[in-house]
């Protein structure tokens, strides 16, 4: 018996693995200590795991990144800019974003031409656009002052001035002579009296054709409208005749205060069927539009000069206007003066002297060749025969009965 006790012992603990170690009851109660898993090699990791990994930090830096170049192209977007002086730039009519940004960066106003072009692009209103013309970009100026600039349209504003009084003819040569202004003219010339005198401005790339329709529109604007509102007991019934005499009038003085009584004259005389007898009308009747030389002197043989235009040889209103009048003439034949006065001479300071009376005329021009006489002892210029009197020495007398 008792060796078979000891094989069973002998089995139990070769199955144990060693021999038997018996434990106290404090022992047995502890829970026994489970050995930590073998760790994993590095090798062993998943592949998946590793991409998203790489995929991950690839996500963060991208995000990095566009955000340092957002911040780099806002802020190179307003900063100021590399131009050093006040430039001019032009925008030609039909240029694309590209176009402009690709000039405005080889003309050194901005730094990145497309950065100016993305960011525009991204920064206009819907249906706005880069509006052709001349601009001037300011030194300094950053690319968003200057997309803000072509975007305004306030371009640079050119002008040309036509004084009241000049002709379709030496109009239309200004008109040729502006090197700002583009294209032809037309071959037949406006009729006289159609342009209105004016200062007219424009941005570079506007054609003269385009002035040229303006003058004509301003003009009939300005004659309708004072038409409208005139005297109606004038001895004038058609627009040709109003525009017409207030051409006269407009070349006879240039006086803001004398226009008024100017016309009354003429009205007068229309009124008693004498004759106007203006120096101008001569003027025109023998040199047309071109105007006459500065040093060509009215001679006493110009008033037998049989022209349309000689109102001291024909009665009444010459066939077209003279010239093209302003504003004051118009108004001031559409509303004259009620005066008496048949005559006028110049009074020897830029203004002109009335009379009612012939007798009276003489005796003022009397006192003007007097003035002139001394003028010209004194060294002075000579003067023209008549200076735009009705009459002088051969004044006419009004029609007995009147």
């Amino acid at each position: 018996m008792n060796s078979s006790s000891d094989q069973a012992s002998g089995r139990d603990a070769g199955q144990g693995g060693g021999p038997f170690m018996p434990k106290s009851p404090n022992e047995a109660l502890k829970p026994e200590r489970v050995p930590e898993p073998p760790r994993r090699s590095k090798k062993a990791r998943s592949q998946i795991v590793i991409f998203l990994n790489f995929l991950m930090t690839m996500v963060v830096l991208g995000c990095i990144a566009a955000i340092a170049a957002f911040y780099y192209v806002v802020t190179s977007y307003q900063n100021p800019g590399p131009l050093e002086t006040n430039t001019h730039f032009t925008v030609r009519e039909g240029s694309g974003l590209a176009e402009i940004a690709q000039s405005l960066e080889r003309n050194g106003i901005v730094s990145d031409g497309r950065i100016f072009r993305y960011m525009t692009a991204s920064n206009l209103r819907d249906g706005a656009t880069l509006k052709a013309g001349e601009y001037e970009i300011k030194a300094g100026a950053s690319m968003k002052d200057v997309a803000t600039l072509l975007e305004s349209g306030k371009s640079i504003l050119y002008s040309v001035s036509m004084p009241e009084g000049l002709t379709v003819q030496q109009m239309l040569s200004r008109l040729s002579e502006d090197s700002v202004l583009e294209g032809d003219l037309p071959n037949e010339h406006p009729p006289e009296g159609s342009l209105r005198p004016d200062t007219y401005k424009f941005s570079r790339g506007t054609r003269r054709s385009e002035i040229l329709s303006q003058m004509r529109v301003a003009q009939e604007r300005l004659v309708d409208q004072i038409w409208e509102k005139r005297d109606p007991d004038l001895p004038i019934k058609t627009k040709q005749e109003f525009v017409v005499l207030a051409s006269i009038v407009e070349k006879e003085t240039g006086k803001d205060d004398e226009r008024a009584h100017v016309a009354s004259v003429f009205i007068n005389r229309l009124n008693k069927g004498m004759r106007l007898q203006s120096d101008p009308t001569i003027i025109y009747g023998i040199f047309g539009g071109a105007g006459k030389p500065s040093d060509r002197p009215i001679l006493k043989s110009d008033l037998d000069k049989q022209t349309p235009y000689n109102t001291y040889q024909v009665r009444g209103l010459p066939p077209t206007p003279i010239a093209n009048p302003g504003r004051a003439a118009l108004e001031a034949v559409a509303n004259p003066w009620r005066t008496n006065d048949l005559y006028f001479v110049a009074d020897g300071s830029g203004g002109h002297v009335f009379a009612a009376t012939l007798d009276e005329h003489n005796a003022n021009v009397r006192r003007w060749r007097k003035i002139e006489a001394d003028r010209t002892a004194a060294g002075g210029a000579d003067q023209e025969l008549s200076d735009g009197l009705p009459g002088g020495a051969d004044a006419e007398k009004p029609p007995k009965g009147n």
